[in-house]
Formats: structure tokens, sequence, C-alpha cells
């Protein structure tokens, strides 16, 4: 089964740092070495067996922004299954990034209506972290406001921390279609050894695909944090 999932912002919003990073294994440090998503950079990755993301990373630069709404508006919009929008937290053109947005939701909508959405605020660790959940709250206030009324979920992010992890766990959790059934025997089986808590990745990108918990934990970001690791293992092994 193929499921294509757009990846879409303007340029320098860090999308393609993302995708080395999760698809890639490429460390944040690495990503300084990557250049700018020319057009449109199509990859397919193997994902819990049968399932093929065919991932589109859409270089944000002006003229190429412009060129998927007008003259590949339907090649681009058209059988998406996954919409994820990223913005800079940081970006000095608020108004052309919301216009961007929008015009993609509207996009969206008239090709893939069944499409879920999900949208990145990026680059979180350039603000204080005593500042970031105020940043955050309001800036996915405002795109909410401006979503309306499609549905999306909205997530911070940045490279450098485990909340990239985090943001595409979920969004990878929404793919899976038999993410249910999962969770179920993952819960049978942590009840037959008595398991406080068993986490299921998917073995390449190390994302969190499911989860059974018996005993509640202290720490919130725990999952992140160990796909983090085994992630930076894995690379420093090779």
């Amino acid at each position: 089964m193929r499921k294509k999932i757009l990846l879409i912002g303007k340029s320098g919003s860090g999308k393609t740092s993302m995708r080395a990073i999760i698809f890639a294994n490429y460390t944040s440090r690495d990503t300084n070495r990557l250049g700018a998503t020319i057009e449109v950079n199509q990859a397919y990755f193997k994902f819990l067996g049968n399932l093929i993301l065919n991932l589109w990373d859409c270089g944000g630069q002006d003229h190429f922004m412009e060129n998927y709404f007008s003259s590949q508006r339907d090649t681009i919009f058209k059988n998406v299954e996954v919409l994820i929008y990223v913005f800079d937290v940081y970006s000095f053109e608020t108004e052309k990034d919301i216009f961007y947005y929008q015009r993609s939701l509207e996009s969206l909508v008239t090709h893939s209506p069944n499409a879920k959405i999900f949208v990145l605020v990026n680059k979180m660790d350039l603000i204080p972290e005593y500042e970031r959940d105020k940043k955050f709250e309001k800036h996915k206030a405002e795109i909410l406001e401006y979503s309306k009324p499609v549905q999306i979920k909205c997530f911070q992010t940045s490279i450098w921390d485990e909340t990239l992890y985090r943001a595409w766990s979920s969004i990878v959790q929404d793919i899976v279609l038999n993410s249910s059934l999962l969770a179920n025997s993952l819960n049978e089986f942590s009840n037959v050894i008595e398991a406080d808590e068993i986490l299921l990745f998917e073995r390449t990108t190390f994302l969190v695909v499911s989860q059974s918990l018996r005993k509640e934990h202290s720490d919130l970001k725990r999952f992140e944090k160990i796909s983090s690791i085994i992630k930076q293992f894995k690379v420093n092994c090779k």
C-alpha cells in the first residue's frame, strides 16, 4: 500500500533537514551540508512491511510555491494522504507564510478532501526555553484560526531535540491503518509478561508506532529520547 505525504512550507523552514534526520540517518549537525530543495524531491520509504510512504519534499522558494498553486496544482495536491506544513517560528514574512498556507489548504480540500493535515512550528530551539510554550501556543492559536473550518493537528519542533521525533511519531501513528490492532496486541503481551510499559518502534526511523502503558511514568518525553538515542547510536556505529 502506497501513501502520498506532502511536505511543504517556505524555503528555509527546515523541511529537508527533518526528512534527512528521520529517513536518511542524518545527525542534526550533518544537516548543515544540505542545500535547498529544487522543485519537488520525491522519495519512497518502506514502512512496517507492506506500507510505502511516498514523500514529496516541495521546494519553498516563491516561484516554486506559485507554480504549486497554478500549473502544478493537480499534480501536487491530488491523491494526498497527509499534508505536513512547516512554519519557521522566526520567519519575518508572516503574511506571506499564511497566504501560502491557506492556498495549500484550499488546494488540498479541492483535490484531496480526506487528507490529514499536520502543522509543524519549527526551529523552536531559537526561542529561549522559558518562552517556548507561550510562543508556540500563540502561533498555534493563530494557525487554528487561519485553518477554519479545516481540522489540523499542530506541533512544535526542533531538529536539535526530541520534539521532532514526537511530532513525526504522531504523524505515522495516524497513517498506520492497523494501529488499534497493534495497540491491542501490545496490551495483551504486556499483561502476559507483566511489563510496566512496551514500545514498538519502526526499525529504520525508530519512530514510535505503538505503545502499551500499565504504569504511569513521570518523564513524558521518554519515548522521543529513546528514539533519538538509538538513532544516534545507529549512525555512530556506521
